[in-house]
């Protein structure tokens, strides 16, 4: 299988995974969660993976982006020929550099402010310190949080951590977008606004978006619908999103 290209148009394959396998030890035993997946997304595409709790959907975009190691399978991702061939270092290098991660606890620095918080990202690519500045400026300007730049975290809302986070991940301009459960501890109103947010990413910036959720709300945004149940993949279908859906409060 010939590698995918690194600057893909919509439509290209940005990554191809086969026969996905992954055990944790249990007691004397091992379980198995993920059963011999087989997995691909493209660039331009919003990609919801669904299951219930336990499904195997988060350890799927955990050995999809170089963060957790199957026992078997391959990934060939942007130019990458088989992601676990690389050393630990050079996996670490291309999460950094074309890889962007949304997860539903935030994961902000308590000290910083909102500002910051996107430009110690950037100056970790190497921008310089006024390169960074303009940059995350302008991706918090993005996602509405223009007024809220010198915030900390504890001074902004759910909502406004959670899209903190997202400009953050767009501020790299990543190749790559996985978002594990990015909604579920949002209300409906600031749910519409991350998940708009990750459907522009994919129509605009023509990011391959890879979405975790076990929120079936989330589904009518989606190019791509991915069902997974026990490890195994049980569904999988392309549809035509609504630009217009609304995300009605749990």
């Amino acid at each position: 299988m010939s590698p995918t290209r690194t600057h893909g148009k919509h439509g290209d394959f940005a990554i191809e995974a086969r026969g996905l396998v992954k055990r944790f030890k249990s007691g004397k035993s091992f379980v198995e969660v993920l059963k011999g997946v087989d997995f691909d997304a493209r660039h331009g595409d919003l990609t919801m993976v669904m299951g219930p709790s336990g499904s195997g959907k988060s350890t799927l975009i955990a050995a999809l982006s170089g963060l957790l190691r199957p026992e078997e399978g391959r990934v060939d991702t942007l130019d990458i020929d088989d992601l676990w061939k690389l050393s630990a270092g050079k996996i670490d290098k291309f999460r950094l550099d074309h890889c962007g991660f949304i997860f539903q606890g935030f994961n902000l620095f308590p000290a910083l402010s909102a500002l910051q918080q996107v430009e110690v990202v950037l100056k970790f690519q190497g921008l310089s310190k006024d390169d960074a500045r303009r940059q995350a400026k302008a991706t918090l300007e993005e996602v509405g949080l223009g007024p809220r730049l010198h915030q900390r975290p504890s001074a902004l809302s759910g909502g406004e951590k959670q899209r903190v986070a997202i400009a953050r991940c767009l501020a790299k301009n990543p190749q790559i977008l996985f978002a594990d459960e990015p909604t579920s501890a949002l209300d409906g109103e600031n749910g519409q606004i991350v998940i708009r947010l990750l459907r522009r990413a994919a129509t605009e910036h023509g990011a391959a978006v890879i979405c975790v959720t076990h929120d079936p709300r989330l589904e009518d945004w989606a190019d791509r619908v991915i069902k997974i149940e026990d490890g195994v993949i049980i569904d999988d279908q392309r549809r035509t999103p609504n630009p217009d859906a609304t995300l009605a409060s749990h």
